[in-house]
């Protein structure tokens, strides 16, 4: 259905911020006015991943962190739930990253961020973006208040603060972006609701999209199917009018012949050309989901064979 990306300084209330996203989208997904399927809202965050502040001391620890966090989201993610991450999602090619499993998965996206920059702020809150506010001073007062447990160092809160990349709400990973300040109650959870219920779905690359494996019998079926109809249409004698086409006994059409002989090297030649396309479909993955029964197979070859025959 929709992932909301939570980003922005360590301690700048990004949880709290997610709670009230959370309880505004529960009670909104529960009001009788709300007429769709029903709908789970998640939060993934560090803590309900048992990820330990000190995981962001350095590099080594954070990368399985990191790890942690997107495959969690890999696999909750879905067009039945709205999923929040609650994290820290300060790189920006993470945040790509998940914005492409997102893709994937066909959902919507928005980001939510906890920033600093007063004038960029204002700037931001135009876009259909969320962006909560907090200067670092703010967020290193906060830290200092937190359980012990659940707080950073003071040299990695530092360190991750001059590392921060801010979210840029011109990248498509980014948007859209809400901006809510530090001293606001609550959440811009009207436009939040439209954008994951009624935005744009960014679409999968062709890449990542995954095929239908063809039946290990559909090349063979092509070829009985076709030679089937070719044999029927050559021993009738027919010229003109429309003849019967007994597949199988399950199967049966007809199709209509042009009003000229149709030699028998004519038919094999279209048989090849109907079978050398198709060929095509199964050497790329059947990525156009086609259908490889016996009544599907002889009703494309009878429309194709008339369409040709008639030239």
């Amino acid at each position: 259905m929709a992932l909301i990306t939570i980003s922005g300084y360590p301690s700048s209330g990004k949880s709290r911020r997610a709670a009230q996203i959370q309880e505004y989208l529960v009670e909104r997904l529960g009001s009788p006015d709300y007429p769709g399927p029903a709908i789970k809202v998640s939060v993934l965050s560090d803590d309900t991943l048992n990820l330990k502040r000190s995981a962001y001391d350095d590099s080594r620890s954070e990368k399985p962190a990191r790890a942690a966090i997107f495959t969690a989201l890999t696999r909750h993610i879905g067009k039945d739930t709205i999923l929040i991450i609650d994290s820290m999602n300060y790189i920006k090619g993470f945040r790509y990253q998940m914005y492409c499993a997102a893709k994937e998965a066909e959902v919507r996206t928005c980001t939510v961020r906890v920033t600093a920059n007063d004038s960029i702020s204002r700037w931001l809150i135009d876009f259909p973006q969320v962006y909560v506010v907090a200067p670092p001073d703010e967020c290193k007062k906060w830290n200092t208040e937190k359980d012990p447990n659940f707080a950073y160092s003071s040299t990695t809160l530092d360190n991750l603060l001059q590392r921060f990349e801010e979210p840029n709400s011109m990248a498509r990973w980014d948007s859209p972006l809400f901006t809510i300040p530090w001293t606001d109650e609550s959440i811009p959870g009207s436009a939040i609701w439209d954008t994951i219920m009624s935005g744009n779905t960014a679409q999968p690359n062709a890449a990542v999209i995954q095929t239908v494996k063809p039946p290990t019998d559909a090349l063979q079926t092509l070829e009985n199917v076709s030679a089937s109809i070719v044999n029927t249409i050559s021993s009738s004698g027919v010229v003109g009018g429309t003849i019967p086409v007994p597949v199988s006994p399950q199967v049966k059409l007809s199709i209509v012949l042009p009003p000229r002989s149709i030699s028998l090297a004519e038919l094999q030649r279209h048989k090849r050309q109907f079978i050398a396309v198709h060929k095509k479909t199964l050497s790329q993955g059947n990525k156009g989901g086609f259908d490889w029964s016996e009544s599907v197979v002889a009703e494309k070859f009878v429309n194709y064979l008339e369409e040709q025959l008639a030239r």
